[in-house]
């Protein structure tokens, strides 16, 4: 074993950069609709977002001190999944509070799809592509389609708070 590879040598390079450039593209179709609603993270940050977790659970799963060792790869990859989805989390809470910080309740959707995006990645790295598909189309619809019945939802309560002398947002700052 040859300690200055540490990466197993038998990666087929051109199955890697499909999984590395797949999980750009799925970032990047996620960030679209962020982008085009003005969201502070598009295109960019969630295509690097499911890039760099795709890249920690690659970089772990091929590790070399894990060959033959099966049991050891599945731990080292629930840690792996556990790490990065809690990082990001870390990261989602920081656009909650930015959005907070401006004395604007919300933020929580942008959060969620960072959250979501570095999942998608890990399942890039996974090769589970029925996963990212599927994955991939339910997280545009409840980006696209479902923002019209949260726009029109909002609109509801607000007539409804104008109704009954409560403030049109107050709703805003518990979600």
């Amino acid at each position: 074993m040859d300690p200055v590879a540490p990466l197993n040598p038998s990666i087929d390079l051109a199955d890697l950069g499909l999984r590395l450039i797949a999980a750009v593209v799925v970032g990047a179709v996620i960030g679209l609709d962020r982008e085009w609603r003005g969201k502070p993270v598009g295109v960019r940050t969630l295509a690097l977002v499911a890039l760099g977790a795709a890249l920690v659970c690659i970089t772990t799963v091929h590790l070399r001190v894990l060959d033959g060792h099966p049991e050891a790869i599945s731990r080292v990859v629930q840690g792996v999944v556990e790490g990065v989805m809690t990082g990001i989390g870390f990261l989602g809470a920081g656009a909650v509070l930015r959005y907070r910080a401006r004395g604007v309740g919300g933020g929580l959707t942008t959060a969620a799809t960072v959250w979501v995006t570095a999942a998608l990645g890990i399942a890039c790295a996974l090769a589970s592509w029925r996963v990212v598909a599927v994955g991939v189309g339910l997280t545009l619809v409840v980006l696209i389609l479902l923002h019209p019945i949260d726009i029109w939802i909002e609109h509801r309560r607000q007539e409804a708070g104008k109704d009954s002398g409560m403030a049109p947002d107050s709703h805003r700052s518990a979600r």
